[in-house]
């Protein structure tokens, strides 16, 4: 497989050198692996720190700066980053007002993150932790006990960022974290395997003319293989797999993402399905993004992810935010 890196070994070092250089508003640490905001520590506001594997990009580096996040610790590709990375994020963005860990529910990165709480608690910092947990194609994977964390990531990480930033206190952005985990369902398809830079070709073998329901972002198996899909099938499925457990009675935020091989216009043609769907079951979406926002690698595929919210999460939502890969209202 042809790559644009010079070698396995360097991707992530080099990656986050093109960070450095494409957005001088983050501070890239590129020895210690650790991406803070510029402005961090910001006086009486909540940081917000995550991090996980590289090659889930724009997650998480993608989404630091105002309105968001104020640190994350990118680890190696697929891997966990180790705690001293975490205890520095968290120490650089602690002002005195705490810390929140927000983990995606895999065993290294829960591990990980839980015993960083425990280092920089014992340096002073405050910390709670929520770990997302929003996958329902499996309840136990390769990587995890109880469901994968993937797409509801983005909006607990938005939503959270939102009231950090308005000077909420910790035990507050924290209950939002939650309530918005408990919120968010998602559900992926692979169309074809990723590439990791190690192995330098396809990671699992998904014969032409199948496709995988239930993927994992990792390339973990979902529930089953079948014959290719049209959009709509494809769309039918994951959505009433989604509702099979979510049951809102508010409006969703609704997220159509890519696995990082499937174009635009693919994703907006499926996305059109999925609000299909979502009418013919009464379900109202109040707003929707669409894009490659948590991938692996070079995987073609999708992923839809529902949150049901109320006002206030609407709201939380709609608060401006400034990173390299989410921005509006600045």
């Amino acid at each position: 497989m042809k790559m644009l890196i010079n070698t396995p070994e360097s991707v992530v070092t080099d990656a986050l050198r093109g960070m450095a250089a494409a957005h001088p508003d983050l501070m890239v640490d590129v020895e210690n692996r650790v991406i803070v905001r510029r402005d961090a520590p910001v006086s009486g506001k909540v940081g917000l720190v995550s991090g996980g594997g590289s090659g889930h990009e724009p997650l998480h580096g993608g989404f630091v700066g105002a309105g968001m996040l104020d640190a994350v610790c990118p680890g190696a590709v697929f891997t966990s980053p180790v705690p001293d990375q975490m205890v520095r994020a968290a120490t650089v963005v602690d002002s005195g007002a705490g810390v929140l860990f927000v983990v995606k529910n895999y065993t290294g990165d829960v591990l990980n993150f839980r015993m960083a709480a425990e280092l920089a608690e014992d340096e002073g910092v405050q910390v709670a932790t929520v770990v997302v947990d929003d996958d329902v194609a499996v309840t136990d994977s390769l990587h995890t006990a109880g469901r994968r964390g993937t797409g509801g990531t983005l909006f607990v990480e938005k939503i959270a960022g939102a009231a950090a930033a308005e000077g909420a206190p910790l035990d507050r952005v924290a209950g939002l974290a939650r309530q918005v985990v408990e919120s968010s369902r998602s559900f992926g398809v692979a169309l074809s395997s990723c590439t990791t830079p190690a192995k330098g070709g396809p990671m699992f073998d998904l014969p032409a003319g199948e496709l995988e329901l239930g993927v994992g972002i990792h390339g973990e198996p979902g529930r089953e293989r079948r014959p290719m899909m049209t959009a709509g099938e494809i769309a039918d499925y994951a959505v009433d797999a989604v509702l099979a457990d979510l049951r809102p009675r508010h409006p969703v935020l609704l997220l159509v993402n890519g696995m990082g091989g499937t174009p635009l216009l693919e994703l907006y043609g499926f996305g059109a399905e999925v609000h299909r769907v979502l009418g013919e079951r009464d379900v109202p979406v109040a707003r929707t993004l669409v894009g490659n926002y948590v991938t692996s690698l070079d995987m073609a595929g999708c992923s839809v992810t529902l949150c049901q919210v109320d006002e206030e999460l609407l709201r939380l939502w709609d608060a401006p935010v400034r990173t390299p890969a989410l921005r509006w209202g600045c």
